[in-house]
């Protein structure tokens, strides 16, 4: 993870947590959309310093819809990080964006890392359930290039109403305060 600003300080902090929490350290990623999340939940996965590979949950797979931040995230506090820090199984629906529709569940094993990356993945209540919250950003004009290169046209009809949202929630939950580690891309 060297090209990453700071990533040796991502790497120290997962090491932390991994000396704490052995093989069931929990990472959120967290930022606006096209600052880089995906990119860094990939390198930090690959490069991964335990024997027991983590699980990637990605919220864009669970969004239920272009309104659906709130959602997928209360979503991924108690269908996955609450039973999850409990020992139990736990989870998360993927939400099917061409039929509109919630789709297969996906079981997560409690014995895995785990990895959650998306906007909206650091609350107040999902801060309290992980042990490296990590807040990604970059500037504006760089993000909504980002974004609409790697979604297209499918997301340039949404990106206003994509930011009200996650600037309501960034409001709300005030998402950039809970990080142990903020980056620039």
């Amino acid at each position: 993870m060297a090209h990453w600003p700071d990533g040796d300080a991502l790497a120290g902090q997962v090491a932390l947590a991994m000396a704490e929490r052995g093989d069931r350290a929990v990472i959120l990623i967290d930022g606006p959309s096209g600052a880089g999340k995906s990119t860094l939940a990939d390198a930090l996965v690959a490069a991964w310093p335990g024997n027991v590979r983590p699980v990637l949950v990605r919220l864009d797979e669970i969004y239920p819809g272009w309104d659906g931040l709130e959602a997928a995230s209360l979503a991924v506090t108690e269908d996955l990080l609450k039973p999850y820090r409990a020992g139990r199984a736990a989870g998360w629906r993927r939400f099917d964006w061409t039929t509109g529709r919630p789709a297969e569940w996906h079981d997560v094993d409690p014995v895995h890392p785990l990895v959650v990356e998306g906007c909206g993945s650091l609350s107040a209540a999902n801060a309290f359930q992980s042990d490296v919250r990590v807040w990604v950003r970059a500037d504006d004009a760089v993000r909504k290039y980002r974004a609409l290169a790697r979604d297209g046209a499918t997301f340039a009809d949404h990106w206003d109403q994509w930011q009200r949202q996650w600037t309501d929630w960034c409001l709300r939950e005030d998402p950039q305060s809970w990080a142990t580690l903020q980056l620039s891309t």
